[in-house]
């Protein structure tokens, strides 16, 4: 499927946005039952609007809510599917020690505190991202709702820190892996359907999990286990393609690779994306790619020569974990550089691969409700950046 060259924006920014302290507060009281759903929607609503005028304010033209509704930014899909159920404080054994935000929860000695596993056939039957556009859109001028980007949980989310354990091997739910990966892809396809009906054009879909596949550590451990890395990579391209099929062309679609970004700044794996480039490139039916760059663990900007001529690469090159400014001259020859090992893969000049290329930050700021190590000044700042980069690059930035 071939699709638009230009990405959707230059400037852009990943999702999450840090939330205000009273938001945090209310978030807390509401799990305790201390207080309403009505009265928590109240505050979020709040918080939107004033993080949808920040936005504003920076100059950015993509919107989202900051994920403000949401505890972890993968919340809002599958807690939605009829035949999925939450587990609390589940047995360790369930858990795939080698996937790298599992290890290193194990080897702080946090265990999950709760996880979402299969239990029955699955079905769409709700949609949790819906509500959360609808009330986006309300606040923004009718100009700006067509430029909502939604952000969406990765469909191998649950499958590849549970393995076997993720679904019930039965036959009145699912024989194997290929089989619940099918009704999870037709959920993609049902949610996809309703999103669009509502006016959504834009949608990003979040999966730190494809950038663990370069991680050593955790490729030792699939192999000591006796699975095959690059088989397991191929069937969740394939479960990808699958949630994609049959998307409407003007609908764009977005994958947002990182390294982990849980709450107080940290993340979870390294390595380039050396070892998937080809397959994350070339078989995985996107229009673009948003990359975690802004330090050495996320390696060179090498693989960037096998991104096709039909799609678009967002570099993050921005840290969203620590306050400090990079330096915007240093950036702008980073881009540039990007940009000659891109053209160095097609016939393409400079100045026309830079045409398929945005900047943004690395990462959100905050995937867990909680955020990372800066306050929302800190954040601004870094966002004002981004949009001085683009614009310094591309004029009508």
């Amino acid at each position: 499927m071939t699709t638009k060259q230009t990405p959707p924006f230059r400037a852009e920014h990943i999702g999450s946005l840090l939330r205000p302290d009273y938001l945090l507060e209310v978030r807390r009281k509401f799990d305790k039952k201390e207080v309403t759903q009505e009265q928590l929607r109240e505050l979020e609503d709040r918080a939107i609007a004033e993080i949808v005028n920040m936005q504003r304010e920076v100059g950015l033209k993509t919107f989202t809510d900051g994920e403000y509704r949401r505890h972890m930014f993968y919340d809002g899909f599958f807690e939605y599917l009829e035949g999925f159920e939450e587990v609390h404080n589940p047995p360790l054994e369930i858990f795939k020690l080698y996937v790298p935000d599992i290890h290193a929860f194990v080897t702080t000695n946090t265990k999950p505190a709760s996880t979402t596993l299969c239990t029955g056939k699955i079905r769409h039957v709700k949609s949790g991202y819906l509500p959360q556009f609808e009330a986006l859109k309300a606040l923004l001028h009718p100009d700006e709702a067509k430029n909502i980007k939604l952000t969406m949980a990765a469909p191998e989310w649950f499958h590849l820190r549970h393995g076997e354990h993720a679904f019930k091997p039965a036959s009145d739910v699912y024989a194997d892996r290929e089989a619940y990966f099918n009704d999870i892809a037709a959920a993609y396809r049902q949610e996809l359907e309703v999103l669009y009906a509502a006016g959504c054009r834009n949608v990003q879909i979040d999966d730190p999990l494809l950038a663990y596949f370069c991680d050593v550590g955790m490729l030792k451990g699939l192999r000591d286990e006796g699975q095959d890395p690059d088989e397991l990579l191929d069937a969740y391209i394939r479960l990808y393609n699958n949630c994609l099929a049959g998307r409407p062309r003007d609908m764009t679609v977005g994958l947002h690779l990182c390294r982990g970004n849980f709450r107080h700044s940290i993340h979870f794996s390294e390595g380039g994306y050396d070892a998937i480039a080809v397959k994350l490139f070339n078989k995985v039916n996107v229009d673009c790619y948003y990359l975690e760059y802004d330090t050495a663990r996320a390696g060179t900007f090498e693989p960037l020569r096998h991104l096709p001529k039909h799609k678009s690469v967002v570099l993050g090159l921005i840290t969203s974990k620590f306050p400090l400014l990079e330096d915007k001259t240093q950036l702008k020859e980073r881009v540039l550089e990007a940009a000659r090992i891109v053209a160095s893969g097609t016939d393409e000049t400079v100045e026309e691969a830079l045409q398929r290329m945005s900047v943004s930050p690395q990462c959100g700021f905050a995937s867990h409700e909680e955020g990372n190590l800066l306050n929302a000044d800190d954040m601004k700042k870094k966002l004002e950046l981004v949009k001085e980069l683009a614009t310094s690059i591309w004029a009508d930035a």
